[in-house]
């Protein structure tokens, strides 16, 4: 099982003194020698833009359109993303509108708690509900984090071992896709067994992870978008794509969620094998990694490295390798980590535009459908204040999504 769901119960019940027990930026920094000063500087300039930007949003951002937020009213599947940056400016600043803010626009979302219809309600209802249960301590957040939960494992198919990505339940189209962005949807069901004390909901979670690992990485640790099974026996068919330039390519946000996501899973379960594959994809990613540190959008595509950009895929990578250094205890993968903060900081922000409605620029949503070509994009913005949280204040970012490992 995961992470005691005492030691949860006991993080948000002492959430009442959160909102005065939050380090003042500088304080925060001195903890973080070296990149502190660029990250720093970098977390500053995102608050402030929020606060310029955060009262005129009118939904759920889901990328920019001249340098201006595009909405979706129902959250798309990235409306988690929004209230989740909310929720890093007020732990970075203390600013109580923040605070205010990531609420309202979480609740937004309560109608999606019961959507069968997507793989996504990890990214939906993990940074926006459970992390404002665990910095709120009201229960109405993680009771609807938890029938989430409820309506993901609906699309479990038992006989491949694989919750379903795309497609309404009774839509027989695309009934045996398994997409890699998958494993970053599988803390809500580690949550939701942790707090219910109900292990379907993990047992679930870790069969789809090794469902991916079985069939996902090559032999040199790159991975494909898709890989596609017979919905029916269960059998793996073999790779495809979607985002990514081919079935033997490696979509670089793709290979950025499995590193995050398998780190992710071995910390809930202490499953050794889901490390193993983190290590594995995070040592082809960086090692395909330009000089620049700041990925391409896919690492196999012809052009590589020199290709489009996408920071995002960057933002992710991230935050995973620091999870993972922590994990593994090896430095190298933090220094990583450090590297490709301070990359973004250094060329992928808006700093330079008076228009621009986010934080980070240079970012590839769907390079092989000319779909948001090096424009902004709203979890651009929350992985890099989720990465440069995790640098600043671990103490913070532990309080808000939970670092801990069994």
């Amino acid at each position: 099982m995961s992470v005691s769901r005492r030691a949860l119960l006991t993080t948000a019940a002492g959430t009442a003194v959160a909102a005065t027990s939050i380090a003042p930026p500088a304080q925060a920094a001195q903890k973080a020698p070296g990149h502190a000063a660029t990250l720093g500087e970098t977390a500053d300039y995102a608050v402030a833009k929020l606060r310029a930007v955060a009262p005129g949003v009118s939904g759920f951002p889901v990328g920019t359109k001249f340098e201006k937020w595009t909405y979706s009213q129902n959250g798309d599947w990235v409306g988690g993303f929004w209230p989740g940056t909310l929720w890093m400016a007020w732990l970075h600043s203390g600013e109580e509108r923040f605070r205010t803010l990531a609420l309202a626009s979480a609740e937004k979302l309560a109608p999606r708690q019961n959507d069968t219809g997507t793989h996504d309600l990890g990214f939906l209802f993990y940074p926006s509900w459970v992390t404002a249960w665990r910095l709120t301590g009201d229960d109405t957040w993680r009771t609807g984090a938890i029938r989430a939960a409820s309506s993901l494992i609906r699309r479990y198919n038992p006989q491949g071992r694989f919750i379903r990505a795309w497609g309404a339940l009774n839509d027989p189209a695309n009934a045996g896709r398994v997409i890699m962005d998958t494993m970053m949807n599988l803390d809500l069901l580690a949550f939701a067994s942790s707090q219910t004390g109900d292990g379907k909901y993990l047992d679930i979670a870790v069969e789809h992870a090794r469902t991916t690992q079985r069939n996902f990485p090559r032999p040199d640790g790159s991975t494909p978008h898709v890989y596609d099974f017979d919905p029916a026996s269960g059998a793996p068919l073999g790779p495809g794509t979607v985002q990514g330039y081919s079935p033997s390519s490696c979509w670089s946000r793709g290979q950025a969620w499995g590193i995050y996501g398998f780190t992710t899973i071995y910390r809930r379960t202490g499953h050794r094998e889901f490390l193993t594959t983190a290590r594995k994809l995070a040592d082809f990613a960086l090692g395909a990694l330009s000089p620049d540190h700041v990925p391409v959008w896919d690492y196999l595509a012809p052009q590589a490295p020199h290709d489009i950009k996408d920071g995002s895929a960057g933002a992710v990578m991230a935050c995973g390798l620091l999870d993972l250094s922590r994990a593994t205890g090896e430095p190298r993968y933090r220094e990583e980590a450090l590297k490709l903060l301070t990359a973004l900081s250094e060329t992928c922000l808006t700093r330079k535009s008076t228009r621009a409605d986010a934080v980070v620029a240079r970012c590839t949503r769907n390079r092989p459908s000319e779909d948001g070509i090096e424009i902004s994009l709203p979890y651009a913005d929350y992985y890099l204040l989720e990465g440069i949280l995790r640098v600043l204040r671990p103490d913070d970012i532990d309080r808000a999504i939970d670092l801990s490992t069994v």
